[in-house]
């Protein structure tokens, strides 16, 4: 059986894990995954990335808790295969007034809302982190 949509993967494996209060996940590799899992870990959401090369490589991503919850409250996938959504740099939302952030691939890579409004770019908003 073929994954269609290996982020959305990639969230529910993170939402899950976190769910079950487990140390860290593991993911199929993926460049893509590898930059997502930068980001998050570069904004505070996670402690720790590990990438693994075995038969088969993957992603170990350790997850954040303060005071027994998850630091990761909410991660909902925004483009999908089926509806890519593309915003310009004039048009970025903000999540939750600031206090989240929207993940968005862009041309000069995968950045936050917050960094590719300073960089003036829009692109594709991969999901919204809170």
């Amino acid at each position: 059986m073929s994954m269609q949509d290996p982020i959305a993967d990639m969230f529910v494996r993170i939402k899950n894990g976190q769910f079950a209060k487990k140390i860290s996940v593991k993911i199929p590799f993926s460049y893509f995954k590898q930059e997502i899992a930068i980001l998050l870990q570069r904004e505070g959401y996670i402690k720790q990335i590990l990438s693994k090369k075995s038969l088969k490589p993957y992603l170990e991503i350790f997850l954040k808790y303060f005071e027994g919850k998850p630091v990761i409250e909410q991660i909902v996938r925004v483009s999908k295969p089926g509806l890519r959504v593309y915003k310009n740099k004039d048009h970025i939302p903000s999540v939750m007034n600031g206090l989240g952030i929207a993940i968005i691939s862009t041309s000069k890579g995968i950045l936050s809302d917050k960094e590719a409004k300073k960089k003036g770019v829009g692109g594709e908003i991969i999901c919204y982190v809170s």
